[in-house]
C-alpha cells in the first residue's frame, strides 16, 4: 500500500469519525442531556389528568417510573386526538407515546410498539334493560359509534369482510366517555370502548352494560418511530416494562387505577349511623376544639371529615392521600403538616386549607354557596372548579350559584368541553356528589345536636325528622 493510499484511508477514517461527532447523541442521550422525558399522551381517566392539582392517571404514573428510571424529569403533551399522538410522534416533537394505543398491523407498518403492558378487550356498551347484542348480527340496524383513527375503526374494517351489512360511525375528536355518553343519552345504540375505559368511567354511568367482546383480547404499548436514533431508547424501555411486569409493580399499578371503580359511594344511613355511635365519640372533642380555632362549624368539620375518612384517621386512598382529612402530600406540606396519619395535624392541616380555598374564592360569591364551592375545591381542586364557573358563564348560568355551577361539573368529564378549558379532564361528578353527601351529613349532626338538647317530640311530629333521627340506634345516643 502506497503512502498515498495510507492517507486516504485516514483521511476517510477521519471523516467518518467527524459525521458521526456531527451527528451527534441519540434519542436517549438527548434525553438526558436536557433533563426530560417529552410523553405524547391523551387527556383522560385511564391516561393524564390532574386531580386536585396534581397529575395522575395510569399513562403518566407509568411514564413517570419510567422516567425516574433514567434520572430525568416527565412532560407530558396532552393530545386531543389518536391522529394527534401520531403526528407528534412522526414529527418528532415527542419522544414517544403512552396513551392507551392497541398495537395494530396497521399501526406496525410505520411505528414501531415497546414491549407491551396491557391486555384489554374491545366491548359492546349498550344501555340495560333494551336488548342486549350478544353478536355482530345484534348490531345490525343499530346506531354503532367508535372513535376515529383507533384500533377499533381498524377491528369493524376487518369485521365488515365477514358481516357486510355491519355500519358505523367513527366519531373525530372524542373520547370513551364521550361514546358512553352518547349511549347514555340514546344518541347512539352501541359503542365500542376498551374494557380498561369502561371500567374506569361505569360509576359515572350506572345504566351501561357489557353487550359482548368484539374480538379477542389485544395489547397496549408506548409507540416509537423506528431507526437507529430510537433503538437504545425503545431497549430501555422494554427493559423497564419486562422489569415491571416481572416485579409486581405493573401489577400494582394497574390495580389502583383500575382494580375497583372511581364512583362515589351511596349515602349509606346504617353505616353513619354506627360510626356515628362508635367512632365520633373519640374524636368529637378534638373537632369541636379544632372546629373552634379555626371558626368552623365543627357539624361541617366533622361532615368533611367523614366524608373523606369515615373518621379513620389511618385511611388511605388508592392515589397516595392519607389521614382524617385525606389530604395530597403536596397540601400537607403547604399547610405545615409533617405527620398526615395524626389526626390533631390532620383535622388542623385540612382546617386551614378549608379557610384558604374559602379565602381565595371571588368575592361575588355569597353563602351558603360560598361553603359548598370551598367543598368542591376541595374535592377537585380550585382550577377545574374555575373552569366549570366559566362553562357555567358561557352558557348564560350564573357562576356565582352553586345550583348553576354543579349542573356543568359533569361536563368536565366530555372532551367536546373540557378541550376549551385550562385544566382539562376532570371527574366533574364527583365534587357535586362530594357536596351533596357532605350536606347531608351536616344535617344529621346539626339534628343529632337539636335533639339531645330538646324533649322528645309527640308521636305524630316523628315524620317531620330525618329518617336516621327515628332509628332505635341513634335513639340511644
Amino acid at each position: 500500500m502506497t503512502l498515498q493510499q495510507v492517507g486516504r484511508l485516514l483521511l476517510a477514517a477521519g471523516c467518518i469519525a467527524c459525521l458521526a461527532g456531527c451527528m451527534g447523541p441519540d434519542s436517549l442521550g438527548r434525553i438526558k442531556e436536557r433533563g426530560e422525558l417529552i410523553v405524547a399522551s391523551r387527556n383522560g381517566p385511564t391516561t393524564y389528568f390532574t386531580d386536585k392539582g396534581e397529575a395522575a392517571g395510569f399513562e403518566y404514573a407509568l411514564s413517570q417510573m419510567f422516567a425516574d428510571e433514567l434520572g430525568v424529569e416527565l412532560r407530558i403533551e396532552a393530545q386531543h386526538n389518536i391522529s394527534d399522538i401520531m403526528l407528534s410522534v412522526r414529527r418528532r416533537q415527542v419522544d414517544f407515546a403512552a396513551a392507551g394505543l392497541t398495537v395494530t398491523a396497521q399501526r406496525q407498518e410505520e411505528f414501531e410498539f415497546s414491549h407491551p403492558y396491557y391486555e384489554i378487550e374491545p366491548q359492546i356498551i349498550y344501555v340495560s334493560g333494551t336488548s342486549r347484542p350478544r353478536k355482530v348480527e345484534d348490531l345490525y340496524g343499530g346506531r354503532l359509534v367508535t372513535m376515529a383513527d383507533s384500533s377499533h375503526a381498524e377491528t369493524m374494517a376487518r369485521l365488515r369482510q365477514d358481516y357486510p351489512e355491519l355500519e358505523w360511525h367513527e366519531i373525530k375528536d372524542v373520547e370513551p366517555l364521550d361514546l358512553l355518553d352518547m349511549v347514555n343519552t340514546g344518541a347512539a345504540t352501541y359503542a365500542v370502548v376498551d374494557s380498561n375505559e369502561f371500567v374506569a368511567n361505569r360509576s359515572f354511568y350506572p345504566k351501561l352494560r357489557v353487550g359482548f367482546n368484539l374480538s379477542t383480547p389485544e395489547t397496549l404499548a408506548w409507540l416509537f418511530m423506528p431507526g437507529e436514533d430510537n433503538l437504545r431508547l425503545k431497549h430501555r424501555a422494554d427493559s423497564f416494562l419486562e422489569r415491571v411486569s416481572a416485579d409486581g409493580s405493573l401489577d400494582q399499578l394497574k390495580e389502583q387505577h383500575f382494580g375497583h371503580a372511581h364512583g362515589v359511594t351511596q349515602v349509606d344511613s346504617q353505616t353513619f349511623s354506627r360510626r356515628m355511635r362508635k367512632r365520633l365519640p373519640k374524636y368529637e372533642e378534638l373537632i369541636r376544639e379544632v372546629a373552634d380555632e379555626y371558626q368552623l362549624d365543627w357539624h361541617m368539620l366533622a361532615a368533611i371529615a367523614y366524608q373523606e375518612s369515615h373518621w379513620n384517621p389511618y385511611a388511605r386512598s388508592p392515589t397516595g392521600v392519607r389521614g382524617m382529612m385525606m389530604l395530597t402530600l403536596n397540601t400537607a406540606r403547604e399547610m405545615n403538616v409533617d405527620n398526615r396519619l395524626d389526626p390533631s395535624q390532620s383535622l388542623r392541616g385540612g382546617a386551614r386549607y378549608f379557610k384558604k380555598i374559602k379565602r381565595l374564592l371571588p368575592a361575588d360569591i355569597e353563602e351558603p354557596d360560598r361553603t359548598w364551592f370551598t367543598l368542591a375545591a376541595y374535592n377537585i381542586g380550585r382550577g377545574h372548579l374555575e373552569d366549570a364557573r366559566i362553562i357555567t358563564e358561557r352558557q348564560g348560568g350564573d357562576p356565582d350559584r352553586w345550583v348553576d355551577v354543579k349542573q356543568r361539573l359533569p361536563l368536565l368529564q366530555r372532551s367536546k368541553y373540557y378541550r376549551g378549558t385550562k385544566h382539562g379532564y376532570a371527574r366533574g361528578s364527583e365534587p357535586v356528589t362530594y357536596v351533596k353527601n357532605i350536606r347531608h351529613y351536616y344535617n344529621i349532626l346539626a339534628w343529632q345536636d337539636i335533639s339531645k338538647n330538646r324533649p322528645a317530640p309527640p308521636v305524630a311530629a316523628e315524620e317531620y325528622l330525618p329518617e336516621i333521627l327515628k332509628s332505635a340506634e341513634l335513639s340511644a345516643l
